[in-house]
């Protein structure tokens, strides 16, 4: 029943997160892209899960490479891109694709997920190492305190259909550990088959909080030359009541 992070959970991802607004996102960073003249090229897609955000830039004309941790989440990815779209198994940390792009994306909390700093600065070199003199880095990061205050109530839960008419009931619980400093939530998931069968899992997945002040002096230790932290969908600085910040970031 227990599995690990982003593993059974592929099965169900894009019925549960059928309303992420890849497309806004999308809208978002190309829009501050095109701002720094940046107006189409290579791309890639870091943490790339189920190919949400990556199908979003591939359909505004760039060429897309993506990336994730999970085969699972890949699998489901690669029945609804185009199949020249290249993906790859890889860790954030320590990647190395061998090129280098106009735009490198990591987007939905996915840095949140390496649980140091030093775990976040090689992912960040990584993909400092993969732009191209004058490239951009888009990524969003959880905050410390949207990280200790996750949902209100401590919860979510609610039915999705899967794309082959199964309905998935899912519960998700979240609390913050003070110890390790974590937010942690128990995600379980009940599938039923339509035929009167059901199958359940568990996965944990934990995330580390990083505010501005903890996300700068590791821009600046993985090389790029300049950086904004804003907020969605304005641009406007942070506040410290801010739950999630984007980071654009300069070659």
């Amino acid at each position: 029943m227990h599995h690990l992070p982003f593993t059974a959970l592929a099965a169900v991802y894009d019925a549960i997160m059928a309303d992420v607004e890849y497309d806004h996102w999308a809208d978002f960073v190309l829009t501050y892209a095109r701002d720094g003249g940046l107006e189409t090229g290579s791309a890639l897609d870091l943490a790339c899960g189920t190919g949400g955000f990556t199908r979003e830039l591939h359909q505004a004309g760039w060429r897309v490479r993506g990336l994730d941790g999970s085969p699972e989440m890949l699998a489901v990815a690669r029945t609804r891109l185009p199949e020249d779209l290249r993906l790859d198994v890889g860790d954030l940390r320590t990647f190395d694709l061998g090129e280098t792009f106009d735009l490198v994306t990591c987007v939905f909390d996915s840095f949140n997920n390496l649980l140091t700093p030093a775990d976040l600065g090689a992912a960040l070199a990584r993909a400092r190492a993969h732009l191209r003199p004058g490239g951009l880095l888009a990524c969003d990061l959880n905050t410390r305190l949207a990280v200790r205050e996750l949902w209100e109530g401590g919860a979510v839960e609610g039915l999705a259909t899967t794309p082959d008419g199964r309905e998935v009931h899912y519960h998700w619980s979240h609390h913050h550990d003070p110890e390790e400093n974590l937010g942690v939530v128990q995600a379980f998931c009940r599938l039923h088959d339509g035929a009167g069968g059901t199958q359940e899992f568990v996965e944990t997945h934990r995330e580390r909080g990083y505010d501005p002040a903890d996300l700068e002096p590791l821009l600046q230790a993985a090389g790029f030359a300049r950086w904004e932290i804003v907020e969605y969908p304005d641009y406007a600085p942070p506040t410290p009541e801010t739950p999630r910040v984007w980071v654009f970031a300069w070659a």
